[in-house]
């Protein structure tokens, strides 16, 4: 467990915060590009790492982040007129371009100087992925984007929100142990073909796990008997700030990023994103419990609210479409369909942050409590000492893969693994007879 004051550390990310400045050394995934369809096009509100904030498209299509209170009397750019390359704030129409710059005010005589004194808080931005990334931090010259194989030119993304504390969104991704029952508590081990990853997990639902520091970040492997002589290995990572790499699939094979966002301590944005082609798009529909199909989540429309973008239709209103017959019968062990609603169901019936001083960690949760400990320590090397990150500086720790792979018993997982776990190598012949 952490403490009180551990867990207000590690949670809280404004400006200021510890985790709040460590967060903002890194690009943020703001925002889906698609968000932004065309120039002159309408301004979305934007809650990031808790500024309110407002993105527009420009007339010659540059993406821009401006902070939401106009520099003149604070109403909001919200509001304003997308138009001519700048957005102007309705209430006296002072007019800002994508790079902060004042351009107009028209309600002032003309006096030297002044307009070139007014900037609107801008941030810097880059699309790439079909994510648009922001800059938060510090630095003049921003560094360059982490390199992972999902994060690439033609990539796409998908979003959705969720209404709880960043860190237990990201914890999930981590607790490779919770399969065997949130998703797979129903299910029998005859009802996945022999041979298979998934009908190892259920023969033993108990795996046991190696855990280590990487550059980017932490590693863990979950290793179980899979047939005499010989073990199911299951290869995940967490890399700095707010960046997991799950285990399902196939080692070498697999390609995929997720980023967990704060919006602020209370919500946060899951960005999913796929290389060209979809890449792992599939695992987003898993099965469910039962070896049918689980089906996606219904997304609700966007609105225009500070937390109306990529909302799915269950929540804790709604018990998440919670269906106790089902549940009872054990047609499915949770009773909601479907592994992300499952995911959601959990993670936000914490409470908007996790009560952490209340829990009793096992062995299960070796990996969280080692990315507990790395946030914080970077965070206090930074607060102290100016230390930067893991990954700031050095894109290339981002090149990475996640997945499982059978190994002889006794073979060392770590050299075994390495040409596998490298992102943005093509490797042949790789074995996927064990995907379910």
């Amino acid at each position: 467990m952490l403490s009180v004051e551990d867990n207000e550390r590690i949670s809280r990310v404004g400006p200021g915060t510890p985790m709040g400045q460590l967060m903002r050394q890194y690009w943020i995934p703001a925002m889906l590009a698609s968000e932004l369809p065309e120039p002159d096009g309408d301004p979305v509100r934007v809650m990031l790492l808790g500024e309110r904030l407002v993105a527009f498209r420009d007339s010659n299509g540059r993406a821009g982040l401006l902070r939401n209170g106009c520099p003149h009397r604070g109403a909001s750019l919200f509001l304003g007129r997308n138009e001519e390359c700048g957005i102007r704030c309705v209430y006296h129409g002072w007019k800002f371009d994508v790079d902060g710059a004042c351009v107009d005010i028209p309600n002032e005589p003309v006096s030297r100087g002044f307009k070139e004194r007014i900037r609107a808080v801008s941030y810097p931005v880059v699309e790439r992925g079909g994510v648009v990334w922001a800059y938060m931090g510090p630095l003049g010259t921003p560094p360059e984007l982490p390199d992972f194989e999902g994060n690439v030119d033609g990539g796409s993304a998908r979003a959705v929100l969720r209404d709880c504390n960043w860190l237990q969104a990201l914890e999930g991704d981590i607790d490779t142990s919770h399969f065997s029952f949130l998703h797979l508590g129903s299910a029998r081990p005859e009802d996945y073909p022999d041979g298979s990853f998934t009908r190892a997990t259920l023969v033993d639902r108990a795996p046991r796990y190696e855990v280590l520091d990487t550059p980017a970040g932490s590693m863990y492997a979950a290793y179980r008997p899979f047939e005499p002589g010989r073990v199911y290995w299951r290869v995940a990572n967490f890399a700095f700030p707010f960046y997991t790499q799950p285990g399902p699939g196939t080692l070498g094979v697999k390609v995929n990023v997720r980023a967990w966002v704060p919006m602020d301590d209370e919500h946060t944005m899951f960005f999913m994103m796929f290389p060209p082609g979809g890449g792992n798009q599939a695992n987003f529909a898993r099965r469910s419990s039962t070896g049918a199909p689980a089906g996606q989540m219904s997304t609700l429309p966007n609105g225009t609210g500070w937390y109306e973008r990529f909302r799915i239709a269950e929540n804790e209103g709604n018990d998440w479409f919670i269906d106790r017959d089902l549940q009872r019968s054990g047609g499915e062990f949770t009773g909601i369909r479907g592994i992300h609603t499952q995911d959601q169901a959990v993670t936000e019936s914490m409470g908007p942050i996790a009560a952490r001083e209340e829990e009793h960690l096992g062995s299960s949760d070796v990996m969280i409590i080692r990315v507990r400990n790395r946030l914080l320590g970077a965070a206090t090397a930074l607060e102290k000492e100016g230390t930067v990150p893991p990954g700031v500086d050095d894109p290339g720790v981002y090149r990475a893969r996640s997945g499982g792979i059978i190994l002889d018993e006794g073979v060392e997982w770590v050299e075994a693994t390495a040409e596998l776990r490298d992102g943005h190598v093509t490797i042949p012949d790789v074995d996927r007879r064990h995907e379910p």
